[in-house]
């Protein structure tokens, strides 16, 4: 496992890989001058030019990863940590996914089942009945859609109503059949790590190395992906922050970031509102964590990761703003 140091961006990204001291973090445009092995610190510049943490990312989805992804959430569903209720009919799902477009998303991500600490698993025919009228809807109107769903029937529905991604938390672990019909859809895939269930996820997880561990446990679940089909150019991965993770957890994944550039995949975040930003502060309800939630994610930019999947889209993309035009000055 290598970690990318001493990343650099705009004159000094430009400078170091001039004088070849740096080299270029997962094809761009951050670039980095050092890497942290087992054996220590080495320079960058060491690192065969095919190796994952610099070969370039190739379009995902349609996206060109030179610059961040917005990946805006459509919850339906009764229940979800932060949302749940507020978009759970048809109609206010679908305004809800307008106005996120509207605000700058590229992708909205709509799910029919909370995954929260302790929810309660719903019915696979309530879940497609949630979605599929909404996907169909926003589709039709040229929406990028993801699913949001660990169960192989919704995605196959999904899929037939007009979603371009499939976004499973249990990558691909939550049905037997999942694999199979991921791969044959032909949609790209996100793969989460998750340890244990939604139920019971946060009852004392545990970990010897938390960034090693979710670093395999995903190569692991890359590896199972391309087995059953799914190419690999069609993989996102996603260290599922606050999914089988307590404070401590959370700190050491979003720390080390590009670990995972190692995997030769691209990285989607997911820290929006989550539990460990009021954990860090003063214990916020979900609601009042956006500021939080956007300082973690342009931390992970800063180590190149691509995608964010975030409630509060228009205070995103106007930081995202901020953090690109500051980042090549």
């Amino acid at each position: 496992m290598h970690r990318p140091l001493a990343i650099l961006s705009g004159p000094a990204a430009r400078a170091a890989l001039t004088s070849g001291q740096a080299r270029l973090l997962a094809g761009g445009p951050l670039v980095f001058a050092q890497v942290q092995t087992d054996a220590g610190l080495a320079p960058a510049a060491l690192l065969p030019p095919h190796h994952p943490l610099i070969a370039a990312r190739a379009p995902w989805a349609g996206f060109d990863l030179s610059r961040p992804i917005i990946m805006g959430i459509v919850n339906v569903t009764p229940d979800s940590f932060s949302d749940g209720g507020d978009h759970d009919s048809t109609e206010a799902a679908i305004a809800h996914g307008r106005r996120l477009r509207a605000e700058g998303a590229d992708i909205l991500d709509v799910g029919g089942e909370s995954t929260r600490p302790g929810a309660a698993p719903v019915p696979v025919a309530v879940e497609i009945a949630r979605v599929v009228p909404v996907i169909r809807a926003l589709a039709a109107e040229g929406a990028v859609i993801s699913i949001d769903t660990r169960h192989a029937a919704v995605m196959k529905a999904a899929a037939v109503a007009g979603a371009r991604i499939i976004n499973d938390v249990t990558a691909l672990t939550g049905d037997p059949d999942s694999a199979e019909v991921a791969a044959a859809t032909g949609l790209p895939v996100v793969l989460m790590h998750i340890q244990g269930e939604p139920q019971t996820m946060q009852d004392a997880p545990r970990y010897h190395d938390v960034t090693a561990e979710v670093f395999d446990w995903l190569a692991a679940r890359i590896a199972a992906a391309v087995a059953a089909g799914i190419g690999r150019e069609r993989i996102a991965i996603d260290p599922g922050i606050g999914f089988g993770k307590d404070l401590t957890h959370n700190i050491d994944l979003l720390s080390r970031t590009g670990v995972l550039h190692g995997l030769g995949c691209p990285i989607l975040i997911g820290v929006s509102r989550k539990r460990f930003i009021a954990g860090l502060s003063r214990g916020e309800a979900p609601r009042d964590r956006v500021a939080g939630s956007i300082a973690a994610a342009l931390y992970t930019l800063g180590q190149g990761a691509h995608i964010l999947r975030v409630h509060d889209v228009a205070a995103t993309v106007q930081a995202v703003a901020v953090w690109q035009a500051l980042q090549s000055a």
